[in-house]
């Protein structure tokens, strides 16, 4: 499974989850960083490698397409890690999502104290399950912190995500928002 996958899984669970904190609509940066028993996922290192090693033109098509999906990646945040843009619509933000709804994910326990929610989700696509802690700082930012399981080549592998998320503008730009999965 790729790092892609499992942020994929870990923002739609906590989706979810979202629905004690109404996030503004418009531009979000989604700065998140995934390690595996206390090393930087080398699969996310690989793939900003290839990214940069692109032609320009090919880097182009690719970062067309996955605007299409509606992210638009960065260089590598402190530390390592992503930097992703993304596109929260006014219907998400009164569905209270955050800005990405991907795989196929539930949450299983949820509880809030004061700006806190803690919860756990199981996702069947992709294959995974979770717990974790979001903390709302406002309506503009918020901070994650996940550990997730999964399988890789048939073996469970279990990592670490930590993600931080602030409201950039209202207006999105070329961002597009993120299509739901079918």
């Amino acid at each position: 499974m790729n790092s892609n996958h499992v942020l994929a899984a870990a923002l739609a669970a906590f989706s979810c989850a979202a629905s004690a904190q109404s996030l503004k609509p418009g531009l979000w940066e989604i700065n998140q960083k995934m390690d595996m028993a206390g090393a930087q996922d080398p699969r996310m290192a690989q793939m900003q490698q290839q990214m940069a090693n692109m032609p320009p033109e090919q880097r182009k098509m690719m970062e067309a397409a996955m605007a299409q999906q509606g992210v638009k990646m960065g260089p590598a945040g402190p530390g390592g890690g992503m930097i992703i843009q993304m596109c929260m619509t006014k219907e998400m933000a009164e569905r209270n999502d955050v800005p990405a709804q991907r795989g196929d994910c539930k949450t299983t326990q949820q509880s809030r104290t004061g700006n806190t929610m803690k919860m756990a989700f199981t996702c069947s696509n992709p294959p995974s399950s979770g717990e974790g802690q979001v903390t709302f700082a406002s309506a503009e930012a918020y901070t994650m912190k996940m550990v997730i399981t999964t399988q890789a080549q048939g073996k469970p592998e279990k990592m670490n995500m930590d993600a931080s998320g602030k409201w950039l503008k209202s207006d999105c730009g070329s961002v597009k928002p993120m299509l739901p999965a079918k």
